[in-house]
């Protein structure tokens, strides 16, 4: 039982994202979704409380996973002696290769930079990936920073510059009606670029030799 009332779940969050994307957050509605999964509202209801809890399910199932999963391998041992850069080029690869292969997550960002303006969209954007991935830079950030490879300087703002530099390259993805996926290596070669900005404004310089 509980296999199938999973299984149900993600397919009422796969035809919802569906729906989102075809009509829009405030033009779609339960009765709808209910019509195109052949059930009732009220089973609807009994898996998601209201359509912006659903609608959270879908931002977090296609736009914002990846996000937490580049950030939680943030706290994850790897090996010994891996550089700031290195953490930071896995962080990057990461989140950009579903920035830049997925359509469906490029679709439901879109849907909430739409909605941003007239409810909580962009919000609960934000709480559902992108503040757990400035928060975990941040405190890398903030040791690199005591350890010396970083000048001092507010971790946040660090984090958040370094987010900008990782998307300068994918933000017109946003505005184009159709966004060819990009080979891993061109992912690795942005990411790669990204850092090499970041650490060449934020690091520490070498001193030189005598």
């Amino acid at each position: 039982m509980k296999v199938r009332t999973e299984a149900r779940r993600e397919a009422i969050v796969a035809a919802a994202a569906q729906l989102f994307q075809q009509m829009g957050y405030e033009r779609a509605s339960m009765n709808e979704l209910a019509k195109r999964l052949g059930g009732s509202k009220a089973t609807l209801y009994n898996y998601f409380p209201s359509k912006e809890e659903l609608f959270s399910a879908v931002i977090r199932t296609y736009a914002t996973r990846h996000l937490t999963d580049a950030a939680s391998a943030l706290d994850l041992p790897r090996k010994q002696n891996v550089t700031l850069e290195e953490k930071l080029q896995h962080f990057g690869e990461q989140m950009l290769n579903v920035m830049t292969t997925d359509n469906t997550a490029l679709s439901v960002y879109r849907m909430v930079v739409a909605e941003a303006g007239r409810s909580e969209m962009g919000m609960l954007f934000y709480e559902s990936g992108p503040r757990e991935s400035v928060e975990k830079l941040a405190r890398l950030l903030s040791s690199a920073m005591d350890n010396g490879v970083l000048r001092i300087g507010d971790p946040r703002i660090r984090a958040l510059q370094f987010l900008a530099l990782l998307t300068a390259e994918i933000e017109e993805r946003i505005y184009q009606r159709t966004a060819p996926p990009l080979s891993l290596k061109r992912v690795q070669e942005m990411t790669a670029c990204a850092v090499r900005m970041f650490m060449a404004g934020a690091a520490i310089a070498a001193a030189p030799a005598d």
